[in-house]
């Protein structure tokens, strides 16, 4: 069981301030968000909300996930980082290859990624990309970020797929590790994908219930797909838990249910939101993050 701290939305100064808190506090990873940039309108629902908008106001901070997590890992030395998730079909994935290989061999094998797909279509019109093929290139995505990033030595790779397609290349450096790559999304084709081609699973707040029954279908696609016996964890956020000292036997629960089904479980915790102080305020998020360490990671 593996504990993860999300930095969503957080100002580039507290995203500084609170990486080596949260190293300190003992939790294992910190997560950060991705958004490319706010338009003015949308022409879709934003699909995790009631009524479909958007809850925060253009100006609302996201710092590039890439460049966080750089900054991040500079100042610290042993906690990990993981995108949640970063928008990979509005990226190529030979530069976001170069990108992460880097970072991974700069923070010492500490980088993760999650990777989902957008729900703009502005984003994809804008950065003259295309939202109807997103899924399938997505697919090709993963493939050819486990080739680039596979750990080891720099070698030769090239890739033949329907949208993406290229001869032998070498990027060097390579981490030494192969970079772990979760899959985000909540339908069935987004959990088959995670099933078939992710080292695990990452989600939006979910209650304990919904996160066993994903587990649940995510063991059964991933023995369709015959992947059952490779390592695979899940990384969610149980809303229903407070992250204290009196929740403790639940995470456990959960945590023992999921590895019951043959999976790891992370589980993401926002702490200040349960101390009575103003959630934005960098000392309370300070003081929140170093007082879940002591009550329940410790």
């Amino acid at each position: 069981m593996r504990f993860c701290v999300p930095f969503p939305m957080f100002p580039a100064d507290h995203v500084m301030a609170l990486a080596p808190v949260a190293e300190s506090a003992g939790f294992d990873l910190i997560a950060v968000p991705d958004s490319a940039f706010y338009p003015e309108t949308v022409s879709a629902d934003y699909p995790y909300s009631a009524d479909g908008s958007r809850f925060w106001a253009a100006d609302t901070p996201f710092v590039e996930p890439f460049v966080a997590m750089a900054a991040m890992a500079a100042i610290t030395t042993r906690i990990r980082f993981v995108t949640n998730v970063v928008k990979l079909p509005l990226r190529d994935p030979l530069i976001v290859a170069k990108q992460l290989s880097s970072l991974a061999v700069l923070s010492g094998d500490r980088i993760e990624l999650g990777v989902g797909l957008s729900w703009i279509p502005e984003e994809f019109e804008w950065t003259r990309t295309e939202m109807r093929t997103r899924g399938a290139r997505l697919d090709e995505q993963i493939e050819i970020l486990r080739l680039v990033c596979a750990g080891g030595s720099p070698r030769f790779v090239d890739y033949h797929g329907r949208h993406y397609d290229f001869g032998r290349l070498m990027i060097s450096p390579v981490p030494t590790q192969p970079v772990l790559i979760h899959v985000g999304g909540h339908s069935e084709p987004a959990l088959r994908r995670a099933a078939r081609l992710g080292d695990g699973w990452i989600s939006v707040q979910a209650s304990s219930d919904e996160i066993r029954r994903v587990a649940s279908d995510l063991a059964r696609f991933r023995d369709e797909c015959g992947r059952s016996d490779v390592p695979f964890d899940i990384n969610a956020l149980p809303i229903d838990i407070i992250p204290n000292a009196s929740g403790r036997e639940r995470y456990a629960k959960l945590a023992a249910d999921i590895e019951a089904l043959g999976m790891g479980a992370t589980f993401q915790v926002v702490p200040w939101y349960f101390t009575g102080g103003d959630p934005n305020d960098l000392g309370v998020r300070r003081d929140a993050i170093a007082g879940c360490g002591e009550a329940l990671i410790a």
